[in-house]
């Protein structure tokens, strides 16, 4: 006698679910690549604290204790004190909020700037394209932090012009990488259908040749935080980006290098943190860059 045949959710509940095999590729890519799992790790940690500062921090990033300035290291200050008597630890975790919340903004003005305009020339052509192309090319021939310093001076003085300023200086080779795998995607067969059946140029780019270019953006994206991390230190190192009494970490490193002969050691924290921030952004964008490269067999 035959036996009843189970029913069907009943098979459908043994089947793994489709994001076991995501995690298992994000688990499988992290062992594969150690620097990429600690760089992760490293900015998961440091958004934690950006996001628990008032409860993490020991005191409060605006208190002065005049009579105990520039001291060195102690029990009661981790990372000693500045020329106002603030603790420098406190300021260091309050100043990660700023700084990479100034870093994001960057970044997406960016994003908003540049790949819409990429995916427009790469897919219209023409005039249209070679007007974009050299106007993408004059604006890579300035230095990054030239062009910034001017859009600054332009737009005014604090942390949210400044990092508008970045923005518009990173576009720029968004607008080129998108340009170019626009220029491949259109000539794909499904878009060629899309156009056939009438489809409307806005829904073309929406739905078949944007999501063709995601690839390389959100690994220039990581690329661009840590640029745009270095760019706010530097804008805020020379007074054009977070005004007090907010507190970043290019900030502290300019209030720092003002004693540098006093107290040198009040350089060396916000200096490690924007490096090993940085390099995080850059090693986790490097790793992703080879983890999403199409042309590799194995992960």
């Amino acid at each position: 006698m035959n036996e009843p045949t189970p029913p069907v959710d009943d098979l459908a509940g043994d089947a793994p679910p489709r994001s076991a095999g995501r995690v298992a590729r994000v688990l499988a890519w992290m062992r594969a690549d150690p620097g990429a799992a600690a760089s992760l790790l490293f900015l998961l940690i440091l958004a934690l604290l950006a996001l628990t500062a008032d409860g993490v921090a020991p005191y409060r990033p605006s208190a002065q204790d005049l009579g105990n300035t520039l001291s060195p290291p102690s029990s009661a200050h981790w990372l000693g004190t500045d020329d106002l008597g603030r603790d420098t630890l406190s300021r260091l975790i309050h100043g990660a909020p700023l700084t990479l919340s100034a870093s994001f903004l960057a970044v997406a003005v960016a994003v908003l700037l540049g790949v819409p305009v990429g995916l427009a020339a790469g897919y219209l052509g023409g005039r249209f394209d070679e007007m974009v192309g050299r106007l993408i090319d004059t604006l890579l021939s300035f230095p990054a932090i030239v062009l910034a310093i001017a859009v600054t001076g332009a737009l005014g003085i604090g942390l949210t012009n400044s990092m508008i300023a970045v923005g518009i200086v990173f576009s720029p080779q968004l607008a080129r990488i998108v340009r170019a795998r626009a220029l491949v995607v259109r000539s794909e067969l499904y878009v060629d259908a899309a156009r056939c059946f009438g489809a409307p140029t806005a829904s073309i780019l929406w739905r078949h040749v944007l999501p063709n270019t995601l690839q390389p953006v959100i690994v220039q994206v990581t690329l661009l935080l840590a640029g745009a991390l270095l760019a706010e230190a530097s804008l805020s190192f020379l007074g054009l980006g977070v005004q007090p009494p907010h507190v970043s970490w290019g900030s502290m490193l300019a209030r720092a290098y003002q004693n540098m002969e006093l107290a040198p050691q009040q350089m060396y924290a916000p200096g490690l943190a924007i490096l090993l921030t940085a390099l995080a952004f850059n090693t986790l964008g490097e790793s992703l860059r080879v983890a999403l490269d199409p042309t590799r067999k194995q992960l």
